[in-house]
């Protein structure tokens, strides 16, 4: 192989060009050696790219024709001053930090160059995760938009991220809980599918009780999955082995609905009011329905059902209505002829109200979960209220339920977010007005790492 070893090589006089061999020649640029252009380059193919800069910019920068950079916005906007536009040139930049939505990137003309023909407005780059390519074409359209994209686009995320409600942690997993309406934004999905699968209980208000010894309120309706991968102890109501129940999230908005809790019966012609329902995705719970009260004996129909007001052989409401497998919910506690006179308690989430009058009126006792990292029991019911000092008022179920008053006194208000159903009343003195179920609540978790 011959060498030759130079340090310039020149056209001859009045010639102007170089010829380096003929048609299909192969030249070859041995690893590590550099080639550095001075000048323009010609026919090497497409035009229009861009050689990134690797040190991040935060602040106002004037951009070199053929270069890319990032721009971090993360401590406030930053404006990238275009060169002077000459045909061809290229200038990119790439939102560094995700942060382009709150903090734009601003793009600024040279002097009398335009961008997209207008030569009066700088350009806005508002959105998270961008990168944008532009090409100076002429004076007429100046910089255009050739290429574009998202780092979404590209997702490598190997867990779920999302935003919304009250955040915490318990170990790898992340957990959301929603006291009221809301949203659970899901910004990037897992590259794992089994992680797209998310733990949840979804829990409605609880219902009013009775009053002058009425039926108990019921407990909101009570619904959970849990996940395969977060590891935590779920209640005996886990629907996941119901496929309808399970719910693999999307990169998307998820509204949240917390049900209110019902107000308790005014007057004897008036049974406690029903709870609100909650959401999450395709999962609904019912609210708790209302205790039975004076002249409207009986108690109503929910998530769980309502107790019915005593000494009258009434029915407790029903629960599990409408119905959901497994069941989100229980009855609300009869009541016979007497003569203790204490209201059924509202139906629990695991349990049924307790019979009144001849029985205690207790409320049906609620579900524990782990999935908010601690035991906490949810969806119990009111106890019943009685009509008589010398019997004691029924017990609220576990899981927020309120207790029962005994003449004179009224019962207890169910516990806010838990669906607890309110206690009912006690007898005929006044104020002997029902007492509001408890709001409902909901909990996402999942694993974030």
């Amino acid at each position: 192989m011959s060498e030759i070893k130079v340090n310039k090589i020149s056209p001859r006089a009045a010639c102007g060009t170089v010829t380096l061999g003929d048609s299909g020649d192969t030249f070859t640029i041995p690893a590590g050696a550099t080639i550095n252009n001075q000048g323009t380059a010609t026919n090497f193919g497409a035009t229009g790219s861009a050689s990134w800069v690797t040190t991040v910019k935060t602040s106002t920068f004037t951009a070199v024709a053929g270069e890319g950079y990032f721009v971090n916005t993360t401590g406030g906007a930053v404006t990238v001053n275009l060169p002077a536009g000459t045909a061809g040139a290229v200038v990119a930049v790439k939102d560094y930090a995700n942060t382009w939505d709150t903090n734009n990137c601003i793009l600024s003309p040279n002097g009398s160059d335009k961008i997209a023909g207008d030569n009066t407005t700088d350009a806005t780059l508002d959105t998270e995760g961008l990168a944008v390519t532009l090409v100076f074409i002429d004076s007429t359209q100046g910089w255009l938009v050739t290429d574009s994209g998202l780092q979404s686009e590209a997702s490598t995320a190997t867990f779920l991220t999302a935003t919304g409600g009250t955040i915490t942690t318990s170990g790898n997993d992340k957990i959301h809980t929603f006291t009221g309406p809301g949203t659970f934004t899901v910004c990037s999905v897992s590259v794992c599918a089994a992680s797209n699968l998310v733990s949840y209980i979804v829990v409605a208000g609880g219902a009013g009780s009775g009053e002058n010894a009425g039926g108990g309120g019921g407990a909101g309706g009570f619904r959970e999955t849990k996940s395969p991968v977060t590891p935590y102890t779920a209640s005996p109501l886990c629907g996941h082995g119901t496929p309808g129940n399970r719910i693999t999230v999307t990169a998307t908005g998820f509204p949240i609905v917390v049900g209110a809790g019902g107000a308790g019966s005014t007057s004897s012609s008036s049974k406690g009011a029903s709870g609100g329902v909650s959401t999450f995705s395709t999962i609904t719970s019912a609210g708790g329905g209302g205790g039975g009260s004076g002249s409207t004996s009986p108690g109503n129909s929910g998530g769980s059902g309502g107790g019915a007001r005593s000494n009258q052989n009434a029915s407790g409401g029903s629960g599990n209505t409408p119905p959901t497998s497994p069941a989100q919910g229980n009855n609300g506690g009869n009541t016979g002829p007497g003569p203790v006179c204490v209201g059924g308690g509202g139906g629990g989430a695991t349990a049924v109200g307790n019979t009144g009058d001849p029985g205690n009126g207790d409320g049906g006792a609620g579900a524990t979960t782990s999935i908010n990292a601690t035991p906490t029991a949810f969806a119990g019911g009111g106890g019943g209220g009685a009509n008589n000092a010398s019997n004691p008022a029924g017990s609220g179920g576990t899981g927020g339920g309120g207790n029962g008053g005994a003449n004179p006194s009224v019962g207890t208000a169910g516990t806010a977010n838990t669906g607890g159903g309110g206690g009912g009343s006690g007898g005929s003195a006044s104020p002997n007005n029902g007492k509001a179920g408890g709001s409902g609540i909901v909990i996402i978790r999942y694993k974030f790492q």
